[in-house]
């Protein structure tokens, strides 16, 4: 059993109002979701942020390896590496060696085999943990700078209070000149926003729903996954999208490894998944007092997504 899953889940359904982490999401079956999501046409940050890598490719190099002589470079939340692969491709192989590192071991074992088919002359050294958890290991390669990667607006999934204490920690990690290449999905219109999160395929619905199949296999649990309903809403004024799991009848779950019950009553949420937009004001505010500063904006064509690049001072 996971230990610290079971935790959570325990500590999360016993809240009010109740939640849990979107982080557990990724087993098996929520990767091949997440994929599907990404490729479907309402999610436009994926297409966003791939042409940002793919048609800047030469100006994000040539940015990321200013006055860096030899580098590690880290990914945090690698997944499927598909817009990592654009960069590494016009990477000298020679002048580095690729961290990914993600919560799924799924994740990376997939990853690791298509490095080996499309890049077999990258070094590749995964590492499979949480964000917070790898933070401690990055600052033991001293004899290096260090270029981050965090994209595909991961730090979206945190509130601005997490968001700024999770940089905080990163550029604690980080010595001066170490970099850090941040995507982030931009402040829009809820026509563009809220079918990314609604798909019509019912994609995103599944990749929620799976979460409560998750806990029913891995902790012996009782959800009923049929009663509870994926709902997406967004705030355009605040820029914040958010996702719940609602009950539609009363009723009570019982997670067997857990030894507890959790009752529901009709319309209750269970939140799931915040994803916050940005502008470089909302991340000026999140970096404050960090020793980050931001040194360089690329944005795909329609401006709905921004790579943003931060040095550590």
């Amino acid at each position: 059993m996971n230990e610290e899953f079971a935790r959570e889940v325990k500590e999360g359904l016993s809240a009010k109002p109740k939640y849990l982490s979107s982080k557990w999401f990724y087993d098996e079956i929520g990767d091949q979701l997440f994929v599907n999501i990404m490729n479907m046409p309402e999610y436009y940050l994926t297409d966003a942020e791939f042409e940002i890598f793919s048609e800047q490719t030469t100006e994000i190099v040539r940015a990321l390896t200013e006055d860096v002589s030899k580098m590690a470079l880290y990914e945090l939340g690698a997944g499927d590496g598909t817009k990592t692969i654009e960069l590494l491709k016009s990477m000298n192989s020679n002048e580095f060696v690729y961290h990914p590192i993600d919560i799924s071991q799924n994740a990376l074992d997939n990853l690791k085999v298509r490095l080996h088919n499309e890049l077999p002359e990258i070094e590749a050294k995964p590492l499979q943990g949480e964000y917070f958890q790898v933070l401690d290991s990055l600052s033991v390669d001293n004899a290096t700078n260090k270029v981050i990667l965090f994209l595909g607006s991961n730090l979206g999934n945190m509130y601005d209070d997490v968001a700024k204490e999770f940089m905080g920690q990163l550029a604690q990690s980080m010595q001066s000149g170490d970099k850090l290449l941040l995507g982030l999905d931009k402040i829009k219109s809820v026509d563009v926003v809220l079918p990314a999160y609604n798909d019509k395929q019912g994609y995103t619905r599944d990749f929620n729903l799976n979460l409560l199949s998750r806990i029913n296999k891995e902790l012996d649990g009782d959800f009923d996954v049929a009663s509870f309903q994926h709902v997406p809403k967004y705030d355009e004024e605040s820029g914040i999208a958010s996702s719940a799991l609602v009950s539609s009848k009363k009723q009570k779950v019982n997670i067997g490894k857990i030894s507890k019950t959790f009752h529901f009553e009709e319309g209750e949420p269970i939140h799931t998944e915040i994803s916050r937009k940005y502008d470089l004001q909302i991340l000026d505010k999140v970096i404050e007092g960090s020793g980050l500063r931001i040194i360089r904006e690329f944005n795909d064509s329609r401006k709905y997504f921004m790579n943003v690049l931060l040095i550590k001072s």
